[in-house]
């Protein structure tokens, strides 16, 4: 009874073992753990200003619904190509002497998952509009807006970048919104989370739960083809930017609804759009190449396009998969040839 009435004893005794259990529980697993695993080939380490980005997003809790992390379960494929490895963490370093390297795969599913929005959402108007209020581009979004990053001017002065906000999200006030720094920081972090493929010969992991196939459906498409589910596929691709309306927002995206592009008999400009992009220059702000970007099938497409020229009054003729499939071909080779 004495080592336990001796607190000298006692405290030494527990202090020593707590530094051996840390040692071999710790320390050493994760120095090996370091130690057999590196960056994938491609990784771009954080510029100065996606590195101020991180730290304001570290700041502002956004970590507390957005998580960084793939999980291995079906549910999670729509966040990413493949669940999250050890390699995606491999060149994390320390933010400072006291903080340690602020991994933020985090556990918050409140808000989308945000492993992979670089190449999901790539349009900086369209970041810069939600940031001053999600509800611009997202009409049910609970998240709150930063207008805090932001300032309204009279007039944009050379370099400024001007925000698209549509009058009716202005609160009142008149001129134009101008992202700050900070602002134009947190985009350029958001953008460059983006998961690195694997290696060429190495497969990517796959998800615990594997989808059911998707089929096509019986009927719908056009000369008698069976046909994708074309407005599911325009609400994971197009309707964060052209609305649910297809009525688009005004400044800041172009609405498909009565689109001439959409509606035309000529529909190789409509697919060149999908896959390859759109600059309107100082009508709207630029389109990124969806269709290549998602890799995007024929099939894919034309239920796209379908949809679009189908709904809200849209007038447009069906198209067919072959007829997709031929365009993307040819724009194929016509980049190639560049």
């Amino acid at each position: 009874m004495e080592f336990y009435n001796n607190h000298k004893k006692l405290f030494s005794v527990v202090t020593y073992l707590f530094s051996i259990l840390t040692l071999f529980v710790v320390i050493i697993p994760a120095y090996q753990n370091q130690e057999n695993n590196a960056p994938l080939p491609g990784y771009k380490p954080l510029t100065a200003d996606e590195a101020a980005g991180k730290a304001i997003y570290i700041k502002e809790g956004c970590v507390g619904c957005h998580s960084q992390q793939v999980r291995n379960v079906d549910m999670d494929k729509i966040w990413g190509s493949r669940p999250g490895i050890a390699a995606d963490y491999a060149a994390s370093s320390r933010t400072d002497f006291w903080r340690n390297s602020a991994n933020l795969m985090g556990t918050g599913r409140i808000g989308p998952d945000l492993t992979n929005i670089g190449a999901r959402q790539p349009s900086i108007d369209w970041h810069l509009a939600h940031l001053y209020n999600p509800r611009i581009v997202v009409k049910q979004s609970i998240m709150a807006p930063y207008p805090w990053y932001f300032e309204i001017k009279n007039k944009a002065a050379k370099g400024d970048v001007v925000v698209n906000v549509p009058e009716e999200y202005m609160r009142g006030t008149t001129g134009v919104v101008v992202a700050k720094k900070e602002a134009l920081q947190l985009v350029a972090y958001l953008q460059s989370l983006k998961q690195i493929k694997m290696p060429d010969g190495t497969p990517d992991p796959t998800f615990l739960y594997k989808p059911a196939k998707k089929e096509f459906t019986p009927q719908g498409g056009a000369n008698g083809e069976p046909e994708l589910d074309g407005k599911s596929l325009y609400a994971a691709n197009c309707q964060s930017c052209h609305q649910e309306n297809g009525e688009g927002l005004k400044g800041a995206f172009p609405p498909l609804k009565g689109s001439p592009i959409v509606n035309a008999e000529n529909i190789e400009p409509f697919v060149g759009i999908i896959m390859n992009g759109y600059d309107a220059r100082a009508d709207f702000g630029v389109m990124p190449a969806i269709g290549t970007n998602n890799s995007l099938k024929a099939e894919e497409i034309a239920a796209i396009m379908n949809h679009e020229r189908t709904s809200w009054g849209n007038t447009g003729k069906k198209v067919t998969v072959a007829e997709v499939k031929k365009i993307m071909e040819f724009l194929k080779t016509s980049t190639a040839s560049k």
